[in-house]
């Protein structure tokens, strides 16, 4: 399994709780320095709390699932 498949399984098992909120997140990239890209929607893209989420919930979470990501940022 590649490291975008990897990704792209983890993100899945992260939605139904951000779907629970009334947001989304969509993957966008994963660059050659394992960085993952991605834009928040609905709830989240609004949300003052959305950079809280990504780096300490989906950040942390992808980290832990997928040793290779390096990090994760949201455009």
């Amino acid at each position: 399994m590649t490291v975008k498949e990897k990704v792209l399984k983890v993100l899945d098992s992260i939605r139904p709780n951000l779907q629970a909120d009334g947001g989304d997140i969509k993957f966008i990239r994963l660059d050659d320095e394992n960085v993952v890209y991605v834009h928040l929607i609905g709830a989240c893209g609004g949300c003052p709390m959305s950079q809280i989420t990504l780096k300490q919930g989906i950040e942390r979470i992808l980290k832990m699932h997928v040793p290779e990501v390096k990090a994760v940022e949201a455009i």
